[in-house]
């Protein structure tokens, strides 16, 4: 079985990261909006990263301007608002598409391994939430009305 290990990500500042840079880390993988009503959700994001990230826990943020147009700014408005308003200090890579004919590969992976009620596969909005083991397994998926805080006795299962 294929991991997200096998991916290789979008930096924010240019080229690509590959991902079996966080080999051996419980991520959570949400794609993220600067002007959703979800976003007050980086909040408790940054609360878990910095509660668990000595413990091997990474939160991985991907900008998406697919619902509502609400990340419309480019790499460094999305940087200096995340920094500025939430103090997000956890990875937060280039802005890409969850749905459609160009959708990152990660994303179609992460769907397909975690499917949404009914099976359906599509991201339905910002912050949907992707939990994923130590080993690359795509554990669960969470809606974006899951509050980060909701899935931290989840998080602590996996570390």
């Amino acid at each position: 079985m294929a991991t997200i290990l096998n991916h290789e990500v979008k930096a924010a500042t240019g080229g690509t990261e590959p991902l079996r840079e966080h080999a051996g880390k419980v991520l959570l993988i949400v794609n993220v909006a600067s002007k959703c009503g979800f976003t007050p959700q980086y909040a408790g994001l940054e609360a878990l990263y910095r509660k668990y990230k000595e413990r091997g826990f990474e939160v991985l943020g991907f900008p998406c301007n697919q619902f509502g147009a609400q990340e419309p700014g480019d790499a460094q408005e999305i940087a200096n608002f995340c920094s500025l308003t939430y103090d997000v200090t956890f990875p937060v890579f280039a802005k890409i598409e969850v749905n459609g004919p160009r959708a990152d590969p990660l994303w179609e992976q992460l769907k397909k391994d975690a499917p949404g009620l009914m099976g359906l596969t599509s991201v339905k909005w910002n912050f949907t939430k992707f939990l994923v083991d130590r080993n690359g397994n795509v554990v669960r998926r969470y809606a974006p009305t899951t509050k980060p805080e909701d899935i931290e006795k989840d998080i602590e299962s996996l570390l």
